[in-house]
């Protein structure tokens, strides 16, 4: 009779002796203490509760798309023609699949205004290198390869910089005024100054401080004339959907987020799909796959179609929403930011707008103007938690503000409550600037509240149990409760070892 352990007792690891494991696995409680579907059920349930998710209230991040990702456009990667499928399997026994994800390069196509798509990077970053990769391609083949030099405005998105200098490129940073915009005089210098080497410049619209910038067009042409490619960074094309299209106001490459724009479900580690799309003329360059070796750059990523158990989730998205949706959710995500940052620009101003005193799809409100109060965008970021709200992006891109994305998903009613908690937090550090709350025990300062602070037999702080936990009525309905207090984030970030299990688990019981 064969058994597992007879079989493995034959068994021969490929690994070397000195990377063989030999120490128990899954030891941690949690994967034996659970013996019935119930206990598990109830385990995971007890988690969801600590969790600020999408499921309780919005999460505002800026520059991060927290749509809603619809039960409908979900359902269809657990059937087993896509979620099943043999990654070997042979391409005619995987007809419907490719009818999809040709479907969906077409649908993209339509929404950038570019002329193909490569699905394969599988994320932003990824889609960032393979573009910057297909444009360095393209200057070879043109016999330029000595093109270096990336362009980067300061109003670019955050990976830019580390994407050019992966792909072999020089970085040169061109300034911004006053308004957040690209400084048109110090790109005119910069473009003369290297245009020998010129090889792209790499801009995000609208841009990351949320604006939509008035001379992108003339940005293009500028680095085309000094025969530059530019790369527009697709980070923000919930703005742009079904009402304009990168390629066709001057760019030659862009990368998508699906796990942004297009509602696959980010975070938690991934996965993501980050396609690029390019003009007829840098085509030839899209990462190679094994049906189509195309003389370009080579594999970005091990599969040939990216992640692609979870592409039919933006096929999905987009054919419902079609031609008439689409512009619509864009108009929407427009308005909704657009609402909150009139309705918070009397109590945090807007830091950024466009000559119209209108933002994109996100804004960036200063918190900066409390700070004689003492009062840090931390305090105000745990602040919320209290009130029921996930932060939004702090301190990027601008040091001490929070950048406010609400997406189309969300209702007027939800934007109320949040401009509410943000008002409400105002008027607590009004308090402090005008001496009616202490500068040290405060609500801020001591956020976020559990229950078992609370609820504790003795409260030591100036101000009142009710004033922590519920400060404003309509908690009081649906209140969430932080599982866990203050968090010293200077400790976290210098203690890298986990405080769970207990220390006393890693002490070897032979030393």
């Amino acid at each position: 009779q064969v058994t597992v352990t007879a079989l493995d007792e034959h068994a021969v690891s490929s690994l070397p002796p000195g990377l063989v494991r030999t120490s128990d696995y899954l030891t941690h409680p949690v994967f034996n203490s659970h013996h019935s579907e119930t206990d598990l059920m109830r385990y995971m349930r007890k988690l969801a509760d600590k969790d600020l998710a999408l499921d309780r209230s919005m999460i505002p991040l800026g520059s991060c798309t927290m749509k809603l990702n619809s039960a409908t456009q979900l359902i269809p990667v657990t059937w087993p023609g896509f979620g099943r499928i043999h990654p070997y399997v042979p391409l005619d026994q995987a007809q419907g699949y490719q009818q999809l994800i040709t479907e969906l390069e077409q649908m993209l196509c339509a929404c950038t205004g570019y002329d193909a798509i490569s699905l394969q990077p599988n994320s932003g970053a990824q889609g960032e290198y393979a573009g910057l990769l297909a444009i360095k391609s393209y200057h070879e083949s043109r016999g330029e390869g000595h093109r270096n030099i990336c362009v980067i405005p300061a109003s670019a998105h955050g990976t830019n910089p580390a994407s050019a200098q992966m792909a072999g490129m020089k970085v040169v940073v061109v300034g911004s005024v006053k308004s957040g915009n690209i400084d048109m005089a110090d790109l005119k210098a910069k473009c003369e100054k290297h245009s020998e080497n010129l090889a792209a410049i790499m801009i995000t619209y609208p841009s990351t401080h949320g604006v939509f910038e008035d001379d992108v067009t003339e940005v293009c042409e500028l680095v085309h004339q000094h025969g530059g490619q530019v790369y527009i960074d697709g980070a923000n094309m919930n703005a742009m959907v079904g009402v304009c299209a990168p390629g066709k106001f001057g760019g030659d490459v862009s990368h998508l987020n699906l796990h942004k724009t297009f509602s696959i479900p980010h975070g938690g580690g991934g996965p993501g799909v980050g396609p690029i799309g390019v003009r007829e003329h840098l085509k030839p360059f899209l990462p190679s796959t094994s049906q189509n070796h195309n003389g370009g750059i080579n594999k970005v990523s091990a599969a040939p179609f990216g992640s692609a158990g979870i592409l039919p989730i933006s096929w999905a998205y987009i054919s419902l929403l079609g031609r008439v949706g689409l512009p619509k959710a864009t108009a929407t995500a427009i308005l909704n930011a657009n609402y909150i940052a009139k309705r918070l620009n009397d109590h945090f101003p807007i830091l950024y707008t466009g000559p119209n005193g209108l933002v994109a799809h996100e804004c960036i409100i200063d918190t900066r103007v409390v700070k004689d109060s003492g009062i840090t965008v931390d305090d105000i970021a745990k602040r919320l938690i209290d009130y029921g709200f996930h932060a939004p992006t702090m301190s990027f891109p601008v040091p001490g503000t929070l950048m406010i994305e609400p997406t189309e998903s969300e209702s007027k009613e939800e934007i109320d409550r949040f401009c509410e908690a943000m008002i409400s937090i105002r008027n607590e550090i009004r308090e402090i600037e005008e001496g009616r709350m202490e500068a040290e025990d405060n609500p801020l300062k001591n956020a976020p509240h559990t229950v078992d602070m609370v609820c504790a037999d003795e409260w030591t702080h100036a101000y009142s149990r009710e004033q922590a936990a519920y400060p404003l009525a309509s908690l009081r309905t649906y209140k969430y409760w932080s599982p866990v207090g203050r968090v010293d984030n200077v400790f976290g970030d210098t203690h890298l070892i986990c405080s769970c299990p207990p220390l006393s688990a890693y002490v070897d019981d032979e030393a």
